[in-house]
């Protein structure tokens, strides 16, 4: 249900940030963004997961599972660069929004999240090179619902300390790093919230800004406390429930949040249904 509700809310997302006109800005256009890394996220993963319940026999390849390990990490990590990118977007359009058109101009709008997908390519090219270059001797049974990283680096009969130091260090950083540098224009974005005169102008910047907020605390909360904690068998247990909350109901709760709390969507979607019903 969480599946179908990511991807047919997200998908909405996508339609109406490409269709209608009045959602050509650079805020929908990273939304339209995250709801693309979102459908993408939960499809390397769930779908899989959903086979693997209704089916006696529970197997993947280990091609299979390297490249579903390189998508997850990929379109993971793209998608926290590309919210980190949503912050400053905002911290703009609230502190200079005069000026915002000019410069969050078209190319670099693209040029960022050209950034968030190359950012997510070499972070998970790194740690899948590492691990399928590992050998594995068995009992090869991944204790997860997909191949994540931690989960298949225990299976290898080899030294892993390198692979688990960079895991900790490069997935650390970006997740450190990026949480930090989402969360600091924010302290910015209050000062000018209480510099504006309009309690109406208020709320808006605030619903906006808030929505975003809410998407980064649920997906860099689970995700931060399973790469950056230890590797036991009673850890990777709590990772695996962790891990159902970033792949399946962050994604879903995406579109609600977004556009429940949003004004603009809000319109849009009065005005697609009334257009539907009269045809």
């Amino acid at each position: 249900m969480f599946f179908l509700l990511n991807v047919t809310g997200n998908i909405s997302i996508l339609w109406f940030v490409t269709f209608d006109s009045t959602l050509h800005t650079p805020m929908y256009f990273f939304l339209g963004n995250l709801s693309f890394f979102d459908i993408s996220f939960s499809c390397v993963a769930v779908p899989k997961m959903l086979h693997d319940l209704l089916s006696q026999q529970k197997t993947i390849s280990f091609g299979g599972c390297i490249t579903q390990m390189h998508f997850f990490h990929f379109l993971g990590s793209s998608e926290v660069t590309l919210l980190t990118i949503m912050s400053y977007d905002r911290l703009v359009a609230i502190g200079n929004p005069l000026r915002y058109s000019v410069i969050m101009n078209r190319r670099l709008c693209v040029g960022l999240v050209i950034g968030s997908y190359i950012t997510g390519f070499l972070h998970s090219l790194l740690h899948t090179l590492l691990t399928a270059k590992l050998p594995f001797c068995g009992p090869n049974r991944v204790n997860h619902f997909f191949c994540d990283i931690k989960p298949v680096l225990i299976l290898a009969c080899a030294d892993i300390s390198l692979n688990l130091k960079l895991l900790t260090m490069v997935t650390g950083y970006l997740a450190t790093t990026s949480f930090l540098l989402t969360v600091f224009p924010y302290l910015l974005i209050s000062k000018f919230l209480l510099k504006m005169q309009t309690l109406q102008g208020r709320k808006r910047a605030f619903s906006t800004c808030s929505s975003h907020l809410m998407v980064v605390f649920l997906l860099f909360g689970t995700a931060m406390f399973t790469y950056l904690g230890p590797s036991s068998q009673d850890i990777l247990d709590q990772d695996r429930a962790a891990a159902v909350l970033f792949t399946v109901v962050t994604p879903a709760l995406n579109p609600v949040i977004y556009t429940l709390r949003n004004q603009d969507m809000k319109k849009v979607m009065k005005k697609a249904i009334k257009k539907w019903m009269k045809i």
